[in-house]
């Protein structure tokens, strides 16, 4: 397939959006893939390409989050290859088995969970104490959602950063921002698995990682500027609107 200036223009700048978005709450792709899809670029390949803008927005909201100290890599070596594995596993099982039925359960674990944020207004606004230890939460609570990530994907980042909340006790820049590095690994693993099956338009990848890289760091500076009220709306607007698009899709 062929793309106009025109058209690489129009995904780059909606990847800017997206990626800011991303950086923030997650649900970027509720801008990206609908504007693909919109443009004929098959289902496939339209996820395929995203997840390379994904991979360039998630790497410059990490980025800057590392630089302002929210995240030590050091202590989170363990979250990361799990998430990594668990996202590869996922994108292989991807091609086995059709992942549509979570289609029926996620929406209404995306708007419980952004009910619970909306009507808890203390939550998130310091750190509390944890109820699993790292090492349980890289094991079983990283795995899975990275495992998510690459078998079917939408709120990927709002399940990171709430599980990083609800269980290890985080403040919401700082959940934020641990979900950012592993919603980077895991759509690294993803993106790997993609290259590997051939499905990407890189024309369109590349215009919309660039997009991506300027939108995540966007966002991430908001995060820092702007604090968890912020968070707390973005993420209950996408949560919500992820929930809405998933459920109008399979009616």
């Amino acid at each position: 397939m062929a793309f106009s200036i025109e058209l690489l223009t129009l995904f780059f700048f909606a990847a800017v959006i997206a990626g800011c978005i991303d950086a923030i709450a997650g649900g970027g792709g509720l801008i990206t893939i609908p504007a693909l899809l919109m443009c004929g670029v098959p289902p496939a390949q339209a996820i395929a390409s995203n997840k390379v803008g994904a991979v360039g927005g998630s790497m410059a909201s990490t980025l800057h989050f590392v630089r302002k100290g929210h995240i030590d890599l050091n202590s989170a070596k363990l979250m990361i290859a799990s998430s990594f594995v668990g996202s590869f596993l996922g994108s292989m099982l991807l091609t086995r088995i059709d992942s549509s039925f979570l289609a029926v359960i996620i929406p209404f674990l995306l708007i419980g969970f952004s009910l619970y944020f909306l009507f808890s207004p203390n939550l998130g606004e310091l750190d509390r104490k944890h109820l699993i230890s790292g090492m349980a939460y890289s094991l079983f609570v990283a795995s899975v959602i990275g495992f998510y990530d690459g078998f079917f994907g939408p709120g990927t980042g709002a399940f990171f950063a709430i599980s990083f909340t609800l269980l290890l006790g985080y403040n919401l820049i700082k959940a934020t921002a641990y979900a950012k590095l592993l919603n980077f690994c895991s759509n690294v693993a993803a993106l790997i698995y993609f290259i590997m099956s051939g499905s990407i338009i890189w024309e369109v990848g590349i215009a919309m990682f660039f997009g991506q890289i300027i939108g995540g760091a966007i966002g991430a500076r908001l995060v820092v500027n702007n604090g968890k009220m912020l968070i707390k709306i973005v993420m209950v607007v996408m949560t919500i609107g992820v929930s809405v698009k998933m459920l109008a899709f399979n009616a």
